[in-house]
Parts: C-alpha cells; structure tokens; sequence
C-alpha cells in the first residue's frame, strides 16, 4: 500500500531537506509540462544538411589589403565561458589588425540582446564588436565564423553570400549520447567551412574520421594572470565542480575526490564553478571565480582536476603556471596536444584519479618553482595570428 502523498513529502523534507524537497518538485514539474523541449539547442528550420549543401559565396573577392568586415556568429556569452574568452581572443586580434567584427548572437530561448551585450562589454571589455542578433537576419559581409555546432546550421542555412569558416574548440558530438544531437553537431565537418582548431587533437580528430583539413590555433597561456606568486610548498586540491557540463566530469571527479579524502583527510578541497553544486564529502566552494581570483586560489593548492574529455582545456597550463601539478585524463588524442614532464596523466576512473592525485601530494614532489618553470610560454597572439592569416586567405584567395 503506497504512502499517503503528504506524509511521502514530510519524509523527504526530513530525509533531504528543503533543498532536497524543491529539487523533486522541480523535476516533476520539468516533466508534465514538457520542459525537455527546452533541451533542443537549434530551432528545426536552422538544421541543415550536408547532402546536397550549396553555399552562397560572393561573385567578386576583395584586394588583399582591404579592411574587412567579419561575422562571429555564438551563442549568448556567460561570466566566466572559457570558450567565449577564446573566441573573442581571436576577436580581439582581428580587430587589432584593421578589421571590422560583427557579433551575431543566436539565442535560442530569444533572450534580450541588450542584456547580453552587457555581460559581454563587462567581461571582455576589450572586444570593440558590434553586437547583432541572428533573429535579425545576416548581413552580407566579407566572412563569417561559425563557433559551434548549432551556429554551423545557422550559417550554412543562410543563403547570405559570404566566406564562411569554423572555430572549433571541442569535438561537439561528444557533448552527447548518440541520438540526434549527437549526428547533427558530426554533421557540421561535413558543410565544407575552412576550419579552425583550437589545439592539435581536435585536427587530428577531424583529418582522421572526415578527411577536414584544420588550421591549428595553438593554446596560448594568460601568464600576466596565471603565474607563479607562491613558491612555498603547499597543500590542497581544486576541482572545477560544473554538474550541468557533462564533458567537465564532475561524477567522475567528485568520486576521485571521496577516495582521496579518505585517504588524506588533512588536505582541503577546493570546489569552483557552481555555488549549489554538493559533494559527499568536506570541501569548499568557492562558487564562480574571476580569473585572478582563481589565480590565487591555484597559488595556494598543491594539486588539481583537469578533466575535459571533448579537448583539453585552458586549465592544465593555467595550473602549471601558478606551480600546481594537473591531473588529467588520459585520452587517445589528449597527450598530442600538451607535452610537459609535469602533468600526471590519469586512467579516467575514480581510482586512477585519486592515485594520480596522492602522487602529486607526496612529499618529494616537484617544487611549485619547478613546476611554473616548465610551463610553455605560448602567448595568445600566435593563435590570433593563425586564425587571421586562415581568414584573409579565405576572403582574399590564395
């Protein structure tokens, strides 16, 4: 006989809380009114197909020389988006070089542009972009970039004549299980844009499984921010703790991070990313973090989680570079895109992480001097430069 559904209630709110209480009510309410629709990250009349794709360029190339108008067309920038730092890195060089760039924001949930463009001039205040909405139409100008799968669709259903060109810092499709997601974002290598990578792995990826060739943006390291300000011995670890972000691993590391502690209870756990996120074990959250701040948390701890499993990310050399020794996860194609003596590679399991972790908490461990000292000095500007020499030889030819 099934419980009466007020006491049910009363034994989670005892049980779990009234955090615990509201997550349930969320999740039914999630349910019956069909929220999931919320989860299609492109409008059905933006999908494209690469069978049969004919893209619309213009009739007559620019003298090479010419200033140049660009489109960049991404998602609505977030505080904190590493991806949306990068790529307006590159915004940043483009202008710096004479050219004109043009942000086109494609929100899906129709967001108001006004407010957008005001989390992008307080958080990249260096970027001098025209901020447009993709709901507005395309212009036509001289190129246009697409950064992520769901802007590849837009772009390539535009019948706009344009140079059109890809900036891909993740391999997408593995943001998702296979289903439609996951063929639609692996369909976007197959549209024919001059491509863009952020790293080695991802062209390595993109020549073997779709014969694309890629120009390689090289990570690049903010050492003005990220540098060596601690040189003591320390203790600690961080973990970049983002639940909603599959490819960060956040169970995977809050696992690792269970054993650890079990096994060296004195050192604490640094969490950062998402304030409500909770873990089964003693630790503190520092919530979202402001690159310097985070500068400074990494100049206090001995060792960290840097799991990304669609590329690596930022965070191996930002932690080297502030004396941390990165825990990361092994991959076929990770190991092609860092090279340094300091990283401790990790079998992707709960157990391989925590050992790799204890490693790095050992005594005799390299000296946070040591290790800042091995960081790669690759400054952002090599990237810009290779994302503008791809873009002018697309517009201009050649």
């Amino acid at each position: 006989m099934s419980k009466p559904r007020s006491r049910e209630v009363l034994d989670v709110l005892r049980r779990d809380g009234a955090r615990g209480l509201a997550q349930r009510a969320a999740r039914v309410a999630y349910r019956r009114t069909g929220a999931a629709d919320l989860e299609d990250p492109l409008d059905f009349d933006n999908i494209t197909d690469s069978r049969g794709l004919k893209l619309a360029v213009p009739d007559r190339r620019p003298s090479r020389g010419t200033p140049l108008t660009i489109g960049w067309v991404t998602t609505p920038p977030s505080p904190g988006s590493g991806g949306h730092t990068t790529l307006f890195r590159m915004v940043e060089g483009l202008e710096e070089a004479g050219h004109r760039c043009v942000l086109y924001l494609y929100d899906r949930y129709r967001g108001d542009l006004g407010r957008h463009e005001q989390v992008m001039r307080r958080f990249w205040p260096k970027v001098r972009a025209e901020v447009r909405s993709v709901a507005d139409g395309l212009a036509p100008l001289d190129a246009y970039v697409a950064s992520g799968w769901e802007t590849a669709h837009v772009l390539a259903s535009s019948s706009v004549p344009t140079r059109r060109l890809y900036f891909i810092q993740d391999f997408e499709p593995w943001f998702y299980p296979q289903g439609s997601h996951y063929v639609l974002a692996e369909d976007t290598y197959r549209f024919g844009f001059r491509a863009i990578t952020v790293g080695p792995m991802l062209a390595d990826l993109l020549r073997d499984r779709y014969g694309v060739q890629a120009a390689i943006a090289e990570f690049g390291c903010d050492t003005e921010v990220y540098r060596l300000t601690n040189p003591q011995r320390r203790t600690g670890v961080v973990f970049y703790a983002r639940r909603e972000t599959a490819r960060r691993g956040f169970e995977l590391g809050a696992l690792a991070l269970r054993e650890f502690h079990r096994r060296h209870p004195e050192h604490e756990i640094h969490l950062f990313g998402d304030p409500n996120v909770q873990v089964p074990f003693p630790a503190t959250n520092h919530g979202v973090l402001r690159p310097q701040a985070l500068a400074e948390l990494y100049n206090s701890c001995a060792t960290g989680i840097a799991l990304s499993f669609t590329n690596l990310s930022l965070v191996p050399d930002e932690m080297l570079a502030c004396g941390m020794l990165p825990v990361v996860g092994k991959s076929d194609y990770s190991e092609a895109s860092i090279d340094n003596a300091y990283i401790r590679w990790a079998s992707p399991t709960p157990f391989g992480i925590a050992d790799a972790l204890s490693e790095a908490v050992r005594p005799e461990a390299p000296s946070p001097a040591e290790v800042a000292g091995s960081i790669r000095a690759t400054p952002w500007g090599l990237a810009q430069r290779v994302t503008l020499d791809v873009i002018e030889n697309e517009v201009y030819g050649g």
